[in-house]
C-alpha cells in the first residue's frame, strides 16, 4: 500500500474523530466538517464529545495541509481536494415517522464528488441499509465527478463501531469489518484499516455483505433488550425482582446477559428502522425487528406510567407535583445526547401536570435547550429536597454519590432505571 496516500474524513463526531487521530499518526489527514463551532473546537485541541483527550489531539493537529503525517482541521472543501481517500463518517438518523434521513449522506457524497478525481477511493462508514453505499451514494458520485464507478473511481464500506464513552473499547481496539467494490479495492481498503486497527480486521465479501453485518449488529442487540424489557413489565405485575431473575438466570453458562433499559442513542434505537425500512420496501414486514422497536421505544412512557401509580398509592396529588429526573444522555458517563429516550420519561409525566427538574452532570446546557428545548438545571445546590418523585433514569458515576433519600418528600418515590442502588433503598426498579 502506498504510504503517500492522503486522507480526508467528513464528519468530524464521536465517529470520525477518533478515527482521523488514529489515521494521521501514519497518513496526512484532512478532518472536514461543516459546524463552524467544532471546527474552532478542534483547532484549540478540545474535543467536547470526550472520545479523544485534549493532549492527544493537539499532537496530531497541524497547519500544513502538505505535511507528511498529521490532522488538518477545516470546514474549506478545496482542502480535501488533493486527497486520494475520501472517508464518510455523518449521522445517518430517522425523522419523525421513523423512517431513515439520507439528506447528511448526500450532502457529504455532493461534497466528495465534487472533488473526486481518477483513481480516488470513497470508503462509508455511516450505518446503513444494504444497498445505500452503490445505489444511492455511488450515482451522487458519478453525476458530481462525471466519472465512471470501477472505472475511474473506487468504493468501500467499513461499518463503523464507536462505542461513545466507552475507555476501554476504542477505535483501534476494536475488530473493523471492511469491504471494496473490486477485490483489488476490497485488499486495499483492508490494508489501510489494518494500519491503524490492532484488533484486527474481517475482509467481507462485498459492500452489501458488510452494510448488512452492521445493520443486525445493532438489531440484535434492540430485540434482546426488548425481550428483557418485557420480562421486566411482567415481573413487576408478578412482584419479583427482575435483576434477580436476570441474575440467576444468568448462573446458566449458554444463558445471553442483557439488562432492560430505555434504549436510546444513534445506533441501537436508530438501525432497525433502517433495516425494516429496506424489509418493506422489498415487499416483507419485519415483524419480530418492528416489535422490539415498540417495545423499546414504549419504555420511557413506561416508567413515568409506574411512578405515577406509585405515587397515588402513596397520597400525593399528581397535578403540579414536582419530580426530578437523574439523567438525560443515552448512556451513562457519556456527554452524547442523541436520541436520549429520557425525554419520553418527561414528556410523559408533563401530561400529567408534574413539574419535572432535569439534571446531568455530563450534559451540556445548550444542547438540551436545542434538541429538547427545556433548560437543565446548572448544578446540585439547585435540587429541590422535597421530590414527590425521583427517576434515576442514566447512571453515571456522579449519581452513586448522591443521598438521593434527602431529595424525596416524606411520601416521595425512587424509581431505579438503571438498578443502580439497593433494592431496599427504592420503590422500584426496571
Amino acid at each position: 500500500m502506498n504510504t503517500n496516500k492522503k486522507i480526508t474524513i467528513l464528519g468530524l463526531g464521536y465517529v470520525g474523530l477518533p478515527l482521523a487521530v488514529e489515521f494521521a499518526k501514519k497518513f496526512m489527514v484532512v478532518g472536514f466538517d461543516i459546524n463552524e463551532k467544532r471546527i474552532h473546537e478542534l483547532r484549540n485541541g478540545v474535543d467536547k464529545t470526550l472520545e479523544v483527550e485534549d493532549d492527544h489531539l493537539k499532537s496530531v493537529l497541524t497547519s500544513d495541509s502538505n505535511a507528511e503525517t498529521g490532522l488538518f482541521i477545516s470546514n474549506n472543501p478545496s482542502d480535501t481536494a488533493d486527497s486520494t481517500i475520501y472517508i464518510v463518517t455523518v449521522p445517518t438518523p430517522t425523522d419523525e415517522l421513523k423512517r431513515p434521513v439520507f439528506t447528511p449522506l448526500i450532502k457529504a457524497s455532493e461534497s466528495v464528488g465534487k472533488v473526486l478525481k481518477q483513481g480516488d477511493i470513497v470508503i462509508y462508514e455511516s450505518t446503513v441499509y444494504p444497498g445505500v453505499t452503490e445505489d444511492i451514494c455511488v450515482p451522487i458520485l458519478e453525476t458530481q465527478s462525471g466519472l465512471k464507478f470501477n472505472k475511474d473511481f473506487y468504493a468501500g464500506y467499513s461499518p463503523e463501531r464507536i462505542n461513545p464513552g466507552d475507555k476501554k473499547h476504542t477505535v483501534t481496539k476494536i475488530l473493523k469489518v471492511t469491504s471494496g467494490s473490486t477485490p483489488e479495492v476490497a485488499k486495499e481498503v483492508d490494508d489501510l484499516y489494518k494500519s491503524i486497527i490492532v484488533a484486527g480486521t474481517h475482509s467481507a465479501p462485498s459492500i452489501k455483505v458488510a452494510e448488512a453485518a452492521k445493520v443486525i449488529e445493532n438489531s440484535q442487540r434492540d430485540i434482546n433488550i426488548a425481550f428483557v424489557n418485557e420480562l421486566s413489565k411482567i415481573f413487576r405485575l408478578l412482584d419479583i425482582d427482575t435483576k434477580a431473575v436476570l441474575e440467576a438466570a444468568g448462573t446458566k453458562w449458554n444463558f445471553i446477559k442483557f439488562s432492560p433499559g430505555l434504549v436510546g442513542g444513534h445506533c441501537i434505537g436508530v438501525d432497525p428502522y433502517y433495516l425494516a425500512q429496506k424489509a418493506i420496501e422489498s415487499g416483507y414486514n419485519p415483524e419480530i425487528i418492528l416489535a422490539g422497536r415498540k417495545m423499546n421505544d414504549s419504555m420511557g412512557g413506561y416508567v413515568a406510567q409506574e411512578t405515577v401509580k406509585m405515587m397515588i398509592k402513596k397520597g400525593a396529588r399528581i397535578k403540579d407535583s414536582n419530580a426530578l429526573v437523574l439523567g438525560i444522555t443515552f448512556k451513562e458517563n457519556c456527554p452524547d445526547i442523541r436520541n436520549s429516550r429520557v425525554i419520553d420519561i418527561i414528556e410523559e409525566f408533563e401530561t400529567y401536570g408534574v413539574n419535572v427538574d432535569v439534571y446531568d452532570p455530563w450534559a451540556s446546557k445548550e444542547e438540551v435547550v436545542h434538541e429538547y428545548g427545556f433548560e437543565l438545571l446548572d448544578q446540585m445546590s439547585q435540587l429541590k429536597t422535597n421530590y414527590d418523585a425521583i427517576v434515576l433514569a442514566v447512571s453515571h458515576n456522579e449519581f452513586l454519590e448522591f443521598d438521593i433519600q434527602k431529595l424525596k418528600s416524606d411520601i416521595g418515590v425512587i424509581f431505579d432505571v438503571k438498578s443502580l442502588l439497593p433494592i431496599h433503598t427504592v420503590d422500584a426498579r426496571l
